[in-house]
């Protein structure tokens, strides 16, 4: 499995790194976000820290961004998605959420 990587903004603004490989799910908040006077966590389940969160299914927070029900339908017909793929979904779904937070994927080249 290839790694992927999505920015993760809050407010448009980098927060942090979720990436996904062959252990599983990884989110770090990015070190100038945290510098940030400014900065609040993207979730309560994920508080500030330097130390990398770690998972072996995707984060119920990042999980909870996927669209369901009609409008999951939707993306999986159009943009052929596998709904048992978390990480897929969440990069192509969810740039444009409701609320602060947004994902954004991140190209091999650019990690």
């Amino acid at each position: 499995m290839a790694n992927r990587t999505a920015e993760i903004r809050m407010h448009d603004q980098t927060a942090g790194w979720l990436t996904q490989d062959e252990n599983g799910y990884h989110f770090v908040y990015d070190k100038g976000y945290l510098q940030s006077k400014s900065s609040e966590p993207i979730s309560q389940t994920l508080p500030l820290q330097d130390m990398p969160f770690n998972e072996k299914v995707m984060f119920p927070f990042f999980d909870g961004l996927i669209p369901e029900g009609w409008l999951l339908d939707i993306a999986e017909k159009n943009w052929k998605l596998n709904t048992r793929d978390r990480m897929g979904l969440l990069l192509t779904c969810c740039k444009d959420c409701i609320g602060a937070v947004s994902v954004h994927p991140v190209k091999e080249e650019e990690q």
